[in-house]
């Protein structure tokens, strides 16, 4: 054979495989919105069936599922804000439909200030509100002693006016990215405004995201639509530390989750299982056709190649043959690394694929028993695109290579 017969072969079985593949996809969308919420939780579980939080996979699969299904339609996984928490047990964790974030650094009179509030208006800052000594970044001349006093009144007076600005606009809560100083701070106390500085960019963003507010540079000309609402607010003890709780938004576009546990170890592998999880949701949600994982698939369309070379006259049956071969090199890789036997497996997978019809071809490794198992109805799916890009990405790779003089 010689070289572009076979990448003219390899060429036309990446189309039927491709073709196949969008015949056999299964529509999420065409089921009820519960049965795909279910459908969801246990595509969530069956990502956790393997992971050291195993024993809560339900918990956490619902929780994964209700959190990005706050996300709205872009789906940003950055929008899902996980916490840890060390301390109290596993299902002491909680999905927030909101924002949470740990207390930040504060100045004295925070402690006055009221921690809890009902439909706050909310104003989202990216401005430092800290009296700043003008003399520092600044080149003054004065002709008398008498008017240094002048210059140290503007520096107050610069803050105060960015103050009261503020308290003007209504706000119940400010939150700002840069330092918010002890005279701000104990400003805000006196006239019942919650505050807090150093705010981490993501948790503004999303606090963003969950209020509806704008973040501002400038405190000037500050008008109502950029001010974010929330149905609740509330400083709360969590385990050894203070959060800061936004809840009941509800045109929210983020989530929140807090997760708890006994060691910091336990909690950082729960954290990579919960965002293993939340992606996997996240495909399944915006990639709405799936075909069957554990090899299935391809074990289907590999058969499907065969009985179609079978039609084809000349040397392209040879390579379609070969191409259809390749195909099964995923199952048996997933049944050596499951520590059973390759061949044995995947001789079983091809009788079933090959007798059992339409009822057999979703068949797969079963990697946990060692052996197949019908892949769809135990929940285990990867998305139609996935597969259609790996198959016409290796082909494409196969192709280039063998163009080479």
């Amino acid at each position: 054979l010689v070289a572009p017969q076979i990448i003219k072969g390899y060429q036309k079985a990446c189309a039927l495989a491709i073709h196949k593949l969008g015949e056999m996809a299964v529509d999420l969308k065409e089921h009820t919105p519960e049965a795909r919420r279910e459908m969801l939780i246990k595509c969530a579980e069956t990502t956790l069936n393997s992971k050291l939080v195993a024993d809560y996979k339900n918990f956490f699969a619902v929780m994964s599922v209700d959190a990005v299904s706050l996300l709205g339609e872009d789906m940003t996984a950055s929008a899902v804000g996980i916490k840890k928490i060390p301390g109290g047990s596993v299902t002491d964790s909680v999905l927030v439909e909101g924002v949470a974030f740990k207390k930040t650094f504060s100045y004295a009179g925070f402690e006055q200030q009221p921690k809890c509030f009902k439909d706050p208006k909310i104003l989202l800052l990216n401005l430092e509100l800290e009296l700043k000594a003008e003399k520092d970044n600044a080149e003054v001349r004065i002709q008398s002693p008498d008017q240094y006093q002048s210059i140290v009144d503007a520096e107050w007076a610069i803050i105060y006016e960015k103050l009261d600005l503020i308290a003007k606009s209504g706000a119940n809560v400010v939150l700002s990215r840069l330092a918010i100083g002890d005279l701000a701070t104990q400003y805000f106390a006196d006239r019942d405004i919650f505050c807090a500085g150093r705010v981490e960019n993501q948790d503004l963003e999303r606090t963003r995201r969950a209020t509806g507010g704008e973040v501002q540079t400038t405190v000037q000309g500050i008008s109502p639509d950029v001010l974010g609402t929330c149905g609740e607010f509330e400083e709360r003890q969590i385990g050894g530390e203070r959060y800061n709780l936004f809840k009941k938004c509800e045109n929210t576009k983020t989530a929140s989750i807090l997760l708890r546990g006994g060691a910091q170890q336990f909690i950082d592998e729960a954290e990579r299982s919960l965002n293993d999880s939340i992606l996997i949701v996240k495909s399944a949600m915006r990639n709405t056709k799936v075909v069957g994982g554990g090899g299935a698939i391809e074990m289907e369309l590999s058969r499907y190649l065969r009985e179609h070379a079978r039609t084809v006259k000349g040397k392209q049956q040879l390579v379609i043959n070969y191409f259809a071969k390749a195909l099964e090199v995923i199952p048996m890789t997933l049944a050596q690394n499951s520590g059973a036997d390759g061949t044995k497996i995947l001789n079983e997978l091809r009788k079933k694929h090959a007798v059992a019809g339409p009822d057999g071809r979703w068949f797969g490794v079963d990697c946990i028993n060692c052996g197949i198992t019908d892949a769809f109805e135990n929940y285990i799916w990867e998305p139609m695109t996935v597969k259609n890009s790996a198959i016409a990405a290796a082909a494409e790779a196969a192709c280039l290579i063998l163009s080479i003089d």
